[in-house]
C-alpha cells in the first residue's frame, strides 16, 4: 500500500507543473499559430491570471501554509482555467478585469473589439506615451 501512496504523491507532484505550465505553453504556441483570435484571448488571458496568482501567492505566503489543501485548491482551478471546455480564463477576464478594470480605468482601450486598442481614439496617444517611456532620452 505504500508504493501505491508514493505513486500518487509522485502523481500530484507532476500535475502542477503539467497542468499550470506545460499544457498552457503547449496551447500558447498552438494559438499563436492558429488565425483565431479566440483561442488567443483565451491563452493571454490564463497567462495574466496566472501571473497574478502567483504573485498573491507570493505575497501572502505565510497565510497560505496554514492552509493544507491550498495546492489542490489551486490545482482545481487552474484546471478550470486552463480546460477547454471550461475556458476559464477567458471567463474571467472578460467577466471581471475587463468589466471592473479596463473600463473603469482605462476606457479608451479595445472600444472595437479584442486587440483593435490601435483604433481607439486613445491608442495612438498610450502608444506614444508608451515610446516615450521607453526610448532613451536625447541629451542636450
Amino acid at each position: 500500500m505504500s508504493k501505491f501512496w508514493t505513486l500518487m504523491s509522485g502523481v500530484h507532484q507532476l500535475a502542477g507543473p503539467l497542468t499550470m505550465l506545460l499544457y498552457p505553453l503547449y496551447a500558447s504556441v498552438v494559438a499563436i499559430e492558429s488565425a483565431s483570435k479566440e483561442d488567443d484571448q483565451q491563452w493571454l488571458s490564463y497567462w495574466i491570471l496566472y501571473s497574478f496568482l502567483t504573485l498573491m501567492e507570493m505575497l501572502l505566503q505565510p497565510l497560505l501554509e496554514w492552509i493544507p489543501i491550498w495546492y489542490d485548491i489551486k490545482l482545481i482551478a487552474v484546471l478550470w482555467l486552463v480546460l477547454p471546455q471550461f475556458r476559464g480564463a477567458a471567463f474571467i477576464y472578460n467577466k471581471f478585469v475587463r468589466e471592473q478594470v479596463i473600463k473603469k480605468y482605462y476606457p479608451g482601450i479595445g472600444r472595437g473589439g479584442y486587440g483593435s486598442s490601435s483604433s481607439s481614439p486613445n491608442g495612438s496617444k498610450m502608444k506614444s506615451k508608451l515610446a516615450d517611456l521607453v526610448s532613451p532620452k536625447k541629451s542636450s
